[in-house]
């Protein structure tokens, strides 16, 4: 049994124990639902028992004893429901585990619809994003900020040496820290009511930076307080020492500069504490757990999170003045009390003044909190993507290389599923930097293309990769894989495919940049046999010319004499057979053009008229 069948039972008994457990819970949360009704039901009957006996003061010391068995159940009940709830959420992240293992769509969570920019070099060519893609494959993040910038990381094309290096590292560290990363998964979750919604951080940085309307609440907070301190001392004359009604005047003056000067704040007031404290209930649970956690055997996670960490720059501090201020507002909820207060001193405004002040510190500060928990959602996907996979993904080694150069063992694709997944050696360096792949219909030459860019991708966004080794130099990607036309811009196929492949070719010759790896499938696909076969050449022989290296599928066998006048091409292909009349495909890369076709051999299976051999028509 390999390492990674090991680790899909042992997810698999935690999956069964946890479904044991809850409902052994939910058992004991029906029967104190129960016990809590008869409780309340019995302290109530014989408190009115008391009463018609004993009269109301025996009633209110008998009730208030009465009472204690039903609070007792109600916290109890409570504390049963919150584990519940997180019983749940485990149960939903291992159902989540042994799916993205096995493959399972319908158990991982739907794909995020992230924008793709226009004529991206190669994002859906290699089935980095979409529904059924690498992205949605890896994305375990809460937050809809940590799931795209996963999507960016993946869709790099400026790549920083420093920064991809160091991020490896990181999500090498988080590899093996698996408590630490499901947990800082249910400390969002629990905070979210809407479970098939990510959190969106933006709503609320957006919220920070706008300027709150009405310009600086203090002038009006310092009036107002000096008119509440007047009102007082006047409304004591009039009391106490016979003085004229004076406050009646003042405390109406302070009316009307409340109502005109201060009144539009303090109408959203509420509801601007109420979108704060809704979107930091989130981050209050992931905040708290990052400061509480012990980082010893996580250098570089760490590091990362070194705000959580230094006593002044914990988010704790800052958010229990924002805490202070959703009490203060709850005060005044009651319109009578409301009433009161606002009457007495200006508290609306002194709430709102505060409220104010911790927007300000909030934007200056929280950017950055979020930045570090997006990063971690981040790189926490790639490594539960490892961690899911043992056995099967290795680290890449990426290397400042006096050329280009990239080679691997044992590549494999990652949206294949294990058992029928095949995996093929590369190696493409200065001397033998493009692979011509003949083969067959089916035999894997579209999806050994992916395979090497898919990998390339993880690699150069700190992931880990599909193979035995992994090797590269630092290139750029480009691919032309999945061409297609183009209603409303008025391209057709051919000549969608045409541009690709002259922005392909440009980026190959850009000598300011890192060389290119380019993956072809077909080139000129879109045009007759003729005028393709010419075309063919003519691009072949200007890619080897260019600064790069590639991997280039074709059915045109004629291509393959390319590689006896340019040694930097090599000719590879994958295999068919038909055994029982049916194609039986190998999806291995061999050394050599391709031997065989199958074309008319597929027609044949599927009942369409072939021509047979000595057929002359």
């Amino acid at each position: 049994m390999d390492r990674k069948t090991q680790r899909l039972q042992l997810l698999q008994q935690q999956q069964a124990r946890l479904a044991r457990r809850l409902v052994d819970l939910q058992k004991q949360s029906d029967g104190l639902s129960r016990w809590r009704l008869m409780l309340f039901v019995g302290a109530f009957l014989l408190g009115g028992a008391a009463f018609l006996q004993w009269g109301p003061v025996v009633w209110l010391v008998s009730t208030a004893v009465l009472l204690i068995p039903f609070i007792i159940t109600v916290i109890t009940h409570r504390r049963v429901e919150t584990a519940v709830t997180r019983l749940i959420l485990w149960q939903q992240l291992k159902q989540s585990q042994i799916a993205r293992m096995n493959l399972a769509w319908d158990g991982i969570p739907a794909a995020q619809n992230h924008p793709v920019p226009a004529e991206h070099p190669f994002a859906v060519d290699i089935d980095l994003v979409g529904e059924f893609s690498v992205h949605r494959l890896l994305d375990t993040a809460v937050s809809r900020e940590g799931s795209e910038r996963l999507h960016q990381w993946l869709l790099e094309t400026k790549l920083e040496k420093e920064q991809v290096l160091a991020r490896q590292q990181l999500v090498q560290e988080l590899a093996s820290q698996t408590v630490f990363r499901e947990r800082l998964w249910l400390q969002a979750n629990l905070a979210i009511e809407d479970d098939d919604e990510q959190w969106a951080g933006q709503a609320l940085l957006d919220w920070l930076q706008k300027e709150a309307g009405g310009g600086s609440l203090r002038p009006l907070l310092i009036g107002l307080s000096v008119l509440a301190v007047v009102n007082w001392l006047l409304f004591a004359g009039t009391q106490f020492w016979g003085w004229p009604p004076l406050w009646l005047g003042s405390i109406l003056l302070y009316g009307v500069l409340f109502i005109t000067l201060g009144y539009q704040r303090a109408e959203t007031l509420f509801s601007d504490v109420m979108f704060l404290t809704d979107r930091l209930r989130v981050l209050n649970g992931v905040f708290a757990f990052l400061e509480g956690w012990q980082f010893g055997k996580m250098p570089h996670t760490a590091q990362l999170c070194t705000p959580f960490l230094v006593a002044e720059e914990r988010p704790s501090t800052h958010i229990q003045n924002v805490q202070r201020v959703v009490t203060g507002v709850g005060l005044r909820l009651n319109w009578l009390l409301g009433l009161v207060l606002n009457t007495l001193v200006p508290w609306d405004i002194y709430f709102a003044y505060r409220l104010d002040q911790c927007r300000a510190d909030l934007a200056v500060r929280l950017p950055r909190w979020l930045d570090i928990w997006f990063e971690l959602e981040a790189a926490s996907s790639l490594a539960a993507f490892a961690w899911l996979n043992p056995g099967e993904c290795t680290w890449p080694s990426l290397e400042d290389a006096p050329s280009p150069e990239i080679a691997a063992t044992s590549l494999g694709h990652p949206l294949i599923a294990s058992p029928h997944r095949v995996c093929n050696d590369l190696h493409l360096d200065a001397q033998q930097s493009i692979y011509l792949i003949t083969g067959s219909n089916m035999a894997g030459k579209s999806s050994f293309l992916r395979t090497i860019g898919v990998n390339l991708a993880l690699a150069y966004a700190g992931g880990p990769v599909v193979a035995q080794s992994f090797r590269a130099s630092w290139l750029r990607l480009f691919a032309t894989i999945r061409v297609a036309d183009s209603l409303n811009d008025g391209f057709s196929f051919f000549y969608a495919e045409v541009r690709r492949l002259s922005q392909l070719l440009t980026a190959l010759n850009d000598k300011g940049e890192r060389p290119l790896l380019f993956l072809i499938d077909e080139i000129f696909r879109g045009t007759n046999n003729r005028e393709r076969l010419i075309g063919s050449r003519a691009y072949i022989e200007a890619l080897v010319q260019g600064n790069g290296l590639g991997a280039i599928a074709t059915h045109d066998l004629e291509l393959v004499q390319l590689a006896e006048a340019a040694a930097k091409l090599t000719n590879v292909h994958f295999r068919d057979d038909v055994v029982d009349g049916r194609m039986v495909f190998d999806y291995r890369l061999h050394p050599g053009p391709c031997p065989t076709t199958n074309a008319l051999k597929i027609m044949a299976l599927a009942g369409l008229p072939v021509p047979t051999l000595n057929d002359n028509r």
